[in-house]
């Protein structure tokens, strides 16, 4: 496993983590979490992402007592929460959010679900227009320094907003934010190749991308059509499936195609080639994979030997058939 450090901060990260996202609580129980993250940090993981609206707070209990299970020391790896949606059905104004309330609140509560005494991360998991910019860095700041997290971020937010957040801090004398969440993928590129460019050296920006494989579609299982054991069967996740279904959907699962033959001449999976494109970008502090099983944790992970393989020919080969380079490519690429 290769760590690298959380933008300008001294945390070192696994490029590699998991995140529980929606399945540990609806899909993944207690004693299969201890499978799947053990599997991971066997591999060198060293970062777990949550969230409070993940299966309404679940996610996050059931991940604390795989935590407790496994046993690992405290301090051998970094676990995260995110705040504004909140963790109940229909929730109250004060139940979501960031104001400083729901902020703290809900900081304790992932903690207490977590079983954990600190969030090593913590995220705002969107903006609030509804909230001062210096309420949120206020508040985020005093958890920081009250030794309740350690890290505080931001996840898809835009460069503007961060910027704001980051000259708040530096008006006020508050803590800035040190890592945003966003998409990254072969399908999703702009925001973390342009829009965040400037933002790596300026404000030492570090990043914990989401969706490497763009919901599935670049793991090469919908290149025949739906399987039927796929989410996209599921109640609840209609919305996948019509995103599948569109001309856009339709038009990345041709490419999944051509992108797979790729893969096939290297002798790797197309969901690994897709996740080592992914580490490739060194502006890319850790990338987030998921996983309901141990063994799809195993096929992720090696996703870093193929790393290597990602030579010049071969990046020119993916970027010759994604053609979707974005103008003003902030870092540059073998074939650049």
């Amino acid at each position: 496993m290769e760590y690298r450090r959380l933008g300008k901060s001294g945390l070192q990260i696994s490029a590699l983590s998991f995140g529980a996202w929606v399945t540990f609580g609806n899909q993944v129980d207690v004693d299969t979490a201890v499978e799947i993250m053990t599997a991971a940090y066997d591999a060198g993981v060293n970062f777990f992402d949550n969230a409070e609206v993940y299966a309404q707070g679940k996610a996050e209990t059931v991940m604390g007592a795989a935590l407790q299970k496994a046993g690992w020391r405290r301090d051998s790896y970094i676990v995260s929460s995110k705040v504004l949606w909140g963790s109940v059905p229909n929730a109250k104004p004060t139940q979501q959010g960031l104001s400083r309330k729901h902020i703290y609140e809900a900081a304790h509560q992932a903690m207490k679900r977590l079983q954990v005494d600190y969030l090593d991360l913590y995220f705002c998991h969107r903006p609030d227009p509804n909230v001062p910019m210096e309420e949120i860095v206020r508040a985020m700041t005093e958890l920081v320094q009250q030794g309740k997290v350690f890290y505080w971020g931001t996840s898809e937010w835009s460069a503007q907003q961060l910027m704001e957040a980051y000259s708040v801090a530096r008006q006020y004398n508050l803590i800035p934010p040190t890592m945003d969440q966003p998409q990254y993928n072969m399908f999703h590129r702009r925001t973390i190749e342009v829009e965040y460019a400037r933002l790596y050296e300026a404000i030492g920006l570090g990043t914990t991308i989401w969706s490497p494989l763009a919901s599935g579609i670049l793991t090469g299982k919908y290149n025949n059509g739906i399987p039927e054991d796929s989410r996209m069967n599921l109640e609840g996740y209609e919305w996948l499936r019509r995103m599948l279904e569109s001309e856009e959907g339709q038009k990345r699962v041709a490419t999944t195609r051509e992108l797979t033959a790729v893969a096939d001449d290297l002798g790797v999976t197309m969901a690994q080639l897709a996740i080592a494109w992914c580490v490739k970008n060194p502006n890319v502090s850790t990338v987030i994979t998921g996983a309901s099983r141990a063994s799809q944790v195993t096929e992720n992970m090696k996703a870093m030997d193929v790393v290597d393989q990602l030579d010049d020919d071969v990046m020119a080969k993916i970027e010759s058939i994604l053609d979707n380079k974005p103008e003003g490519m902030g870092f540059q690429t073998a074939n650049s």
